[in-house]
């Protein structure tokens, strides 16, 4: 099992990876000249890296009953994850990578935390501390001293 440094590392690597994407996508705007047609390029390049993932992982599909039984909600996720990149095809562009990813972190550490308090979509509750408060404010510092 790695360690969490290593662990830490690569959820940074992470992050990295996501606003080259964004960067990607962006460019691929101008070069396409639209942003939906960008973004069905980034997506289906994704749905393909996925079904390679699969195949190496050898996962089965899910049965039927498995698909019938989950809840509706759970289904949004591409949703929501089109909508992001929807969204950061044209905002990367207007604020910035700095900006974008400043204002992108405020607002998931805000809901992050609201999510761990109260449990939300079946998380395990882990309590809104002081500390933990204090921390998501600094980051909102942050945020407006990297849009300054």
């Amino acid at each position: 099992m790695p360690t969490a440094i290593v662990l830490s590392i690569i959820a940074a690597l992470t992050g990295v990876a996501v606003i080259t994407q964004q960067i990607f996508n962006a460019n691929l705007r101008v070069a396409l000249n639209s942003a939906a047609w960008a973004g069905v390029v980034s997506y289906t390049v994704g749905l393909a890296c996925m079904f390679v993932f699969v195949l190496a992982m050898r996962d089965p599909v899910p049965s039927f009953a498995a698909l019938r039984s989950t809840p509706w909600w759970l289904w949004s996720g591409g949703a929501l994850g089109a909508l992001f990149i929807a969204l950061a095809i044209f905002l990367v562009p207007k604020l910035g990578a700095a900006s974008f990813v400043a204002l992108l972190f405020a607002g998931q550490m805000i809901a992050s935390i609201a999510f761990d308090h109260f449990g939300t979509f079946g998380l395990e509750k882990h309590a809104a501390s002081p500390v933990r408060l204090v921390g998501a404010a600094l980051l909102i510092v942050g945020v407006v001293l990297v849009r300054r």
